[in-house]
């Protein structure tokens, strides 16, 4: 990784493994030459107009995929983890054009590419990688949603996000939530919305001494907001 990109990151260990949160809300494990995503939701635009009727700017999937492709040559991940809803639905991840397609075709030459299970698509099977409802690589173990018995669990499903105060402003941002048994991850995809790491359902999920790292130009880790 470049100087920069080493410095637009926070390092912390998590049950034992000593792992980067990067400022795009990627997550980088040096030692495994890992990279973990999370609900990339590619498509969406397609899916919204589809639904909703509503016409949003169609470039997400591309913006999306671009973040990725800067973070995986910075890195030279040999693995990649994909960790659930990663398109925004099968209609949707039909949809994707032929040249989008053909980008993670390149993005996944020479890797291990796993796609985890979500909740919003499953079983994408036209595109290339391993598809799975979980993966363990010691001493950790990917899922999409949380479990309720977390030992080293990687996590994403509810894009946290959290808030801090500086210089008299308040900074919204998607962060990493993090406690002794549990990491979740933010949402990556371009047109994602967030939930408040003070929901009720953040609480209740994350311990007491919980810690939330902001993504962004400086990631920053604060005590998780409630």
């Amino acid at each position: 990784m470049s100087d920069e990109q080493i410095m637009n990151c926070h390092e912390f260990t998590f049950t034992g493994a000593a792992l980067k949160a990067l400022g795009s809300g990627a997550l980088w494990w040096p030692d495994a030459a890992l990279i973990c995503v999370s609900d990339l939701h590619l498509g969406k635009s397609e899916r919204v107009a589809r639904r909703a009727g509503q016409s949003l700017p169609p470039y997400e999937t591309r913006d999306t995929l671009a973040r990725l492709a800067a973070d995986l040559a910075h890195t030279q991940a040999r693995t990649v983890i994909c960790l659930g809803d990663s398109f925004d639905d099968l209609t949707a991840a039909a949809a994707v054009p032929e040249d989008e397609r053909l980008w993670i075709t390149q993005l996944q030459a020479g890797r291990r590419w796993i796609w985890i299970e979500g909740n919003h698509a499953t079983g994408a099977l036209e595109f290339g990688g391993e598809h799975l409802q979980d993966i363990e690589v010691e001493p950790l173990v990917f899922r999409h949603i949380a479990s309720d018995q977390a030992a080293g669990e990687v996590s994403g499903h509810y894009h946290p996000k959290a808030a801090v105060h500086t210089r008299g402003r308040q900074i919204s941002r998607p962060a990493f939530l993090f406690d002794s048994k549990r990491l979740v991850l933010p949402a990556y995809g371009t047109y994602t919305g967030g939930l408040r790491s003070h929901s009720a359902v953040l609480r209740k999920l994350m311990g007491p001494k919980a810690l939330a790292i902001l993504t962004g130009p400086v990631p920053t880790c604060v005590p998780m907001p409630r």
